[in-house]
């Protein structure tokens, strides 16, 4: 692929070869490799650790030899999605970059700028001699979207810096401050199956917008996981049907847009089902029409129900589809708590991000934020109660703790006046209902000293294939960073 003729080269030279390289989570190794390699030719001092973490360090320039070291941080994993068209295996294919007018996006892709960006920018700063800045340690963490595993199991006695720059935000004009911590939870519900005959139907959710569960839970994206256990509610009120499967989503930090379920009719429920659907349909498409005007619900014949022959398969008896049924309609979901400290800041939520069914048992992911982290527990216990309730359990993995505002912060004064002599306004200062990776290292390193911003260039449908990046913005916040740096003396 030809290079990408856009400024700031130095920086989105780095993001091209970053972007070849296969980096969704738990499958970072070759990126890992590659900043490792990266260091070594340029005899700076690294460290990597088992997971995959990779710290570069670099001496500070003439003048910044007494400066207090700074930390420049981001993940190197991405959240892999992408549409039913995309012939790419994002498992081990390169993304395929294109110019957009001002955006840069990734064909049938996420994009990956979500962190790529990051890495680049640290690797450009990394890679010549020109800059101004204090000695930096640049931290490379792995598995970030998944619940942040690569900060919580990396070593910081590794890293000197206390005053950290994560460039993961994606507003720019926005110095983050202060986030919510979280839990990634998993409900496992027992079922038990029964083998009937009839007619099978395929009945989809799609078209809604989705996003990110913790930046735009606040805007009530239609979740299809749902809006799929409500439509199943409805219809088995009027129609007499078996449930086959339900799934929707794989990701639990993404708002599902796309579920889909298998259900067993017999040849006189057709009319009445069609009938169903049309008006829950209209139903739905009218409340959403604001939030999500593409909603779209469709009904599907089977191969054999379009030849009208019956065919038998094992369906949910009827006490495990009123489980499932009784799990969607019931399950806590979405803004559960606004702050009252932060005027507009979701403080409590959760988003139903992947619904599974398989033979015996069917799964719902989770994940769980909240600045409070009594408030975090209790929506964790609701759903304990809700699965005991029902013969099952609640794993709970990736736990991680939020990001206190610091109320004396030099790093975040300096930010702010960098930010106004360079644009000649004033930027927004504000905390974040999402997890960032300034937490874990708040938790492992407050000394006293620990300051912290998170900054980063506009991005839009970030965890979804419609992810794309501002060419202009990383030019700006490319020159931001160099500006705060510079001022770190």
């Amino acid at each position: 692929m030809e290079k990408l003729q856009i400024e700031p080269r130095e920086v989105f030279d780095f993001f091209q070869k970053i972007a070849s390289i296969p980096h969704g989570s738990f499958n970072t190794k070759e990126l890992s490799d590659y900043l490792v390699d990266f260091a070594k030719e340029r005899n700076l001092e690294y460290y990597q650790d088992e997971v995959g973490n990779v710290i570069i360090s670099k001496p500070a320039t003439a003048g910044y030899e007494d400066s207090e070291p700074v930390m420049i941080q981001g993940h190197i994993d991405m959240v892999c999605e992408q549409t039913p068209d995309s012939k790419i295996d994002m498992t081990k294919d390169g993304l395929e970059l294109y110019i957009d007018g001002d955006m840069l996006r990734a064909k049938d892709t996420t994009l990956g700028g979500d962190d790529g960006i990051a890495v680049a920018m640290a690797l450009a700063i990394l890679d010549k001699d020109c800059y101004k800045h204090p000695k930096l340690d640049c931290v490379f963490t792995v598995d970030e979207e998944v619940g942040l595993i690569g900060a919580a199991a990396i070593d910081v006695s590794k890293i000197e810096a206390r005053k950290m720059i994560n460039i993961d935000s994606e507003e720019e004009g926005v110095i983050t401050v202060s986030c919510a911590g979280g839990v990634s939870a998993t409900a496992i519900i027992p079922i038990k199956r029964e083998e009937k005959e009839g007619l099978i139907y395929k009945i989809g959710i799609d078209g809604l917008l989705g996003g990110h569960s913790g930046i735009e839970i606040g805007k009530e994206h239609g979740n299809a996981n749902i809006l799929m256990g409500r439509v199943l509610y409805e219809l088995a009120e009027k129609v007499d049907y078996k449930l086959i499967e339900v799934n929707g989503g794989n990701k639990d930090n993404a708002i599902c847009k796309k579920a889909d379920a298998k259900i067993l009719i017999s040849n006189d429920c057709e009319n009445e089902l069609k009938k169903e659907i049309s008006r829950i349909s209209e139903e739905i498409s009218h409340e959403l029409r604001v939030p999500d005007p593409s909603f779209n619900l469709k009904l599907e014949k089977d191969s054999w129900a379009a030849e009208k022959a019956l065919k038998k398969v094992k369906v949910f008896d009827e006490e495990s589809k009123g489980k499932l049924l009784t799990w969607l309609m019931n399950t806590p979901y979405g803004i559960q708590h606004m702050s009252k400290e932060i005027e507009g800041l979701v403080e409590t939520s959760l988003n139903l991000g992947a619904l599974k069914t398989i033979e015996d048992k069917f799964t719902a992911l989770y994940s769980v934020r909240s600045s409070i982290d009594t408030r975090r527990d209790n929506i964790c216990h609701k759903l304990d109660n809700l699965a005991k309730i029902m013969g099952g359990k609640v794993e709970y993995s990736g736990a991680y703790p939020g990001w206190e505002y610091r109320a004396d912060s030099s790093l975040r004064e300096i930010c702010v006046n960098v930010y106004k002599e360079q644009y000649k306004k004033e930027p927004r200062v504000e905390a974040i209902h999402a997890g960032l990776e300034c937490g874990l290292f708040a938790g492992k390193m407050d000394d006293g000293n620990f300051d912290a911003v998170s900054i980063g260039p506009h991005m839009e449908g970030v965890h979804t294939s419609d992810e794309s990046l501002s060419i202009s913005s990383v030019e700006r916040t490319w020159k931001y960073l160099l500006g705060i740096l510079e001022a770190c003396k």
